[in-house]
Order: structure tokens, then C-alpha cells, then sequence
């Protein structure tokens, strides 16, 4: 077998089974798709979200700069912005069970070589081809860090494949939302993991250890995973359901139409997808900034300790969880479906979490814990919906991946100004200055998110 034919899309198979056997077969693969999704994109995060624990640690042990780790961690955000595009154009028309577990696998080897990196070059005097040992190693550990951010943006698309061939229309907003806690569960695994390697082994090993257990799910993943229901000789899932398909199209035409064509008039020419871009690069300003920097701040402004910041943030991630699947439920019971709604409340929320947060007294634990935790609230349902579930409905079942893809592009846009921007405003306005950027960038979401509200009920007036 070749390299192309190891990832290229199995065939679409003849139904040949009768009724009970596609029910049975149906109800066992959903399942198993649905949990093996699940995990693997708990696991990414632990090979991705380490580096957030592992900052104080690094930048004492390495004389680095916030601003020096802020363009360390940028760099992972600009190539899996990129990287989420270009993958999720490829995953469209990839095999789900090879894509997804060689790249996990990929990743792990890149953390690796990164921590391997200040083993060989450790900063001092020496230099290379002129210039100075730390300036070497901050470049070569950027460049596995970018390594790594382009093997976790293939992450995500095939997993927004899965989930829109095997769960239909009027169980996607639940399902998908249950699935969306992988983004806080794996951000609370990889605090806890890397807080309790860190403290007893040092900051390396918060990325030989992921590593290691990134490598085993991956090969784990090979025997779990299956591509779209089609190339197992299953009916489509809205056929299995007696759903009807929401298209402007009939089914059979868009079978006719190119893919380029698709990508064209769903998400080149959708003004829609276009809103709920600019969006996500607030969201992603506000989500990383917490999630990457929200450690260093509890210990330098309000003295905690590394393993009570990283609890703190623990708190984030964990009941975060929460807001995913409130944010999916409301949208679909209350709103009928109308997401937008439900950001714009979500956005305010998160701005009076804000305050509250770095209004509370350093001494009052108890409420660093409360406030974190609705921080994490009110930033997982626009993480959410925005430019996942959001952008999946406003394109094409056809290109899943890709849509998610672009609106990906914007959010890490948005992570890299988050990463290297909350270093820099830190070196110059103190952490003060962090806390109004991020609040100031949700404030912005807000607009736009109001602003769509509005698009969608004039469309929806001139239908």
C-alpha cells in the first residue's frame, strides 16, 4: 500500500444489509466513533496545552522573556491556523482512521524533539554562526513548536467529519456539544498531568510523558476509528434517521456539483462564515489568553503557588466543560436552533467574569476558583458554537471539514495576538494591561455577534 493510498477515502460500499442489521451495525459504530473521537481530542490537548503549565519553569530555567515566550507559543498558533484549513480541505476527502492517528502519533515525536532541543543547546556564552546559544535554541524549540501546531490542526477536521456523517440535523447541536467538552476535559488532563510531572521530575518532562501516552492512543485510535458510514455499506445517517436533508439543493444535484464549486458558494461567498471568522478571532484572544498565560499571572500578581495556579486553572477547564453543553442545549431547546443568541449572552457573561476575577482580593481563594470557573463558562460556548457548530451549519455537510478549516484560520490568528500579544502588553503595561486586552476583544465579539443577529433576521424576513 502507498503513502496516498494509506490516507485516500475508502469507497463508498453497496447497502447490501437488511433493516435490523443497519440498525445494529449503526448504534455499534455510532457509539464507537462518537468515544474514539472523544478521547483522541482529550489526548491532543496533552501534547498542546502542556506548554501552558510549563512557562514559569522554561522561562526560569531558560532566561526567557514573556515576550520570548509569547513568540514561542505564536508559532504554534499561526501553523495550526494554517494547518486547520489546509488539512481540513484534505480531510474532506481523507480516510478519518489513518489521517487522524498518524497525526496524533506526529505530534508526540515533535514534543519530543522540543524539550530534546535544551538538552543539546543549553544558553550561556557559546554561540552559533554568530549568534548567541539562547537565540539558537529559542528558534529550533519554535520550530518543533510549529512542527507541532501543524500536526494537532489535523486534529479537528476529521472529527467534524465524523460527526456530521454519523449524527444528523436534529441530534448534531446535542451531540456536537457533548463532544466539544474534549476541549476542557483535555485542557484540565494536560494542567493536571503536566502540574504533577513538572513538580516532581522538572519542565522536560511535561513533554516526554504526553508524549509517550499521545503515542499509545494513537495506535489505539488505528483499530477504533472508521471513516463516513458510506464506506462501510451503511445508508446515509439522514436516510437511517427519516430526516430530511436541510440543502438548498436537492441531494442529487449537489452529488453533481464539483467540490470547488461547494467550497465556492458555501464558504468563499457566504458572508455568514465570513462574520462568524472575524468573530472567532476575538474568542480565540480571550481563550488562550487564559488558558496560556492565566498560570503565570496567579503567580506573580497574587503569589500562588505553581501547583495552586495550576488547580485554579484546572477549575477553568473542568467546569468550562459545563458551558459547552449548556450553550448546545439552550441553543437548540430555547432558540430553536438560532445560535447566535446565546453568544451574545455568553460574551457578556465572560466580561463581568473578567472583572471579577482580577478584582478578587489575592487572599480569597475560594472565589479565584469561582471566577475561573465561569471564565471557562462563558468561553467554551462561543469556542463552541462560533466556529464550530455555527460553521458547519451555515455551509455544506460536503465540506465539513473545510469550513471548520477556515474559521480555524481566524481563530489562530487570533491565538498567535493572543500568545505573543499578552507577552508583549505584560513587558509593557503589567498584567493590568492583559486583563483590559482580553476584555476588550470579547467586547468587540459581541459587536460582531450582534451584528449577525441582525444579517440573520433580515435574511430571514426577505425569505
Amino acid at each position: 500500500m502507498n503513502f496516498i493510498e494509506f490516507f485516500k477515502e475508502p469507497p463508498i460500499k453497496p447497502v447490501t444489509m437488511g433493516k435490523d442489521e443497519i440498525k445494529k451495525t449503526y448504534a455499534h459504530f455510532r457509539w464507537r466513533i462518537f468515544y474514539s473521537s472523544f478521547i483522541a481530542y482529550v489526548v491532543f490537548h496533552i501534547c498542546r496545552k502542556n506548554i501552558a503549565v510549563a512557562l514559569p519553569a522554561m522561562g526560569e530555567a531558560l532566561h526567557l522573556s514573556n515576550t520570548e515566550l509569547g513568540i514561542l507559543g505564536s508559532t504554534l498558533y499561526i501553523t495550526y491556523g494554517i494547518g486547520k484549513f489546509v488539512n481540513g480541505v484534505i480531510a474532506d476527502k481523507a480516510n478519518v482512521r489513518t489521517f487522524l492517528p498518524t497525526a496524533l502519533i506526529l505530534s508526540a515525536i515533535c514534543n519530543i524533539f522540543f524539550a530534546l532541543s535544551a538538552v543539546f543547546i543549553t544558553p550561556g556564552h557559546a554561540s552559533f554562526f554568530g549568534l548567541p546559544s539562547a537565540t539558537v535554541l529559542l528558534w529550533i524549540m519554535a520550530f518543533f513548536w510549529g512542527a507541532n501546531g501543524w500536526f494537532q490542526s489535523c486534529g479537528f477536521p476529521p472529527v467534524a467529519k465524523s460527526l456530521s456523517y454519523w449524527f444528523s440535523n436534529s441530534e448534531r447541536g446535542t451531540k456536537w456539544s457533548l463532544w466539544s467538552t474534549s476541549h476542557q476535559i483535555g485542557v484540565f488532563s494536560a494542567v493536571m498531568i503536566s502540574g504533577f510531572v513538572i513538580d516532581k521530575f522538572g519542565w522536560m518532562a511535561a513533554f516526554y510523558i504526553p508524549a509517550v501516552i499521545c503515542i499509545v492512543v494513537g495506535l489505539w485510535l488505528f483499530d477504533r476509528l472508521r471513516d463516513k458510514p458510506q464506506t462501510l455499506g451503511l445508508p446515509e445517517v439522514e436516510t437511517f434517521r427519516e430526516e430530511p436533508v436541510k440543502c438548498e439543493k436537492q441531494p442529487e444535484e449537489e452529488d453533481k456539483t464539483s467540490y470547488f464549486q461547494i467550497f465556492k458558494e458555501h464558504i468563499i461567498c457566504n458572508p455568514v462564515i465570513w462574520m462568524l471568522a472575524i468573530a472567532y478571532i476575538f474568542v480565540y484572544i480571550i481563550r488562550f489568553g487564559t488558558e496560556d498565560w492565566l498560570v503565570k499571572y496567579l503567580v506573580e500578581v497574587k503569589g500562588n503557588s505553581l501547583t495552586l495556579a495550576s488547580s485554579k486553572l484546572s477549575s477553568l477547564a473542568l467546569v468550562g466543560a459545563g458551558g459547552a453543553i449548556l450553550a448546545g442545549v439552550i441553543s437548540d431547546k430555547i432558540y430553536k436552533g438560532n445560535r447566535t443568541p446565546i453568544n451574545i449572552i455568553f460574551l457578556i457573561c465572560l466580561i463581568m467574569s473578567l472583572l471579577a476575577f482580577a478584582a478578587n482580593p489575592a487572599s480569597n481563594n475560594l472565589m479565584d476558583f469561582v471566577y475561573a470557573a465561569m471564565i471557562g463558562v462563558f468561553t467554551a460556548g462561543p469556542q463552541m458554537l462560533i466556529g464550530g457548530l455555527c460553521a458547519v451549519e451555515s455551509s455544506s455537510k460536503k465540506v465539513a471539514s473545510a469550513s471548520i478549516g477556515f474559521t480555524g484560520i481566524f481563530g489562530y490568528v487570533g491565538a498567535a495576538l493572543s500568545s505573543g500579544g499578552t507577552g508583549v502588553v505584560v513587558d509593557k503595561f503589567g498584567w493590568n494591561g492583559a486583563i483590559g486586552f482580553w476584555m476588550i476583544s470579547t467586547m468587540i465579539c459581541v459587536v460582531i455577534c450582534t451584528v449577525l443577529l441582525v444579517y440573520e433576521k433580515m435574511k430571514k424576513k426577505a425569505r
